[in-house]
């Protein structure tokens, strides 16, 4: 009996601890989504600037002086 009754409590254990684990997962993620969202924002700024920069320094060693 006492097995049965284990059992039964690992059963119900599990779920409840997966299911808490959940809530509690989405909730971090949705108060760090609004960071997350700028850190990629500044990260890809910053990309697209390094970028544009590049490329115009490229294109002006290119052009003839004239």
């Amino acid at each position: 009996m006492v097995h049965r009754v284990m059992q039964r409590v690992d059963v119900v254990l599990d779920q409840r601890l997966r299911e808490a684990i959940a809530t509690v997962v989405q909730e971090q993620t949705r108060s760090v989504l609004p960071r997350l969202r700028e850190e990629i924002e500044s990260v890809v700024r910053h990309a697209v600037y390094e970028a544009v920069a590049d490329e115009l320094a490229s294109g002006a060693a290119s052009v003839p002086k004239g």
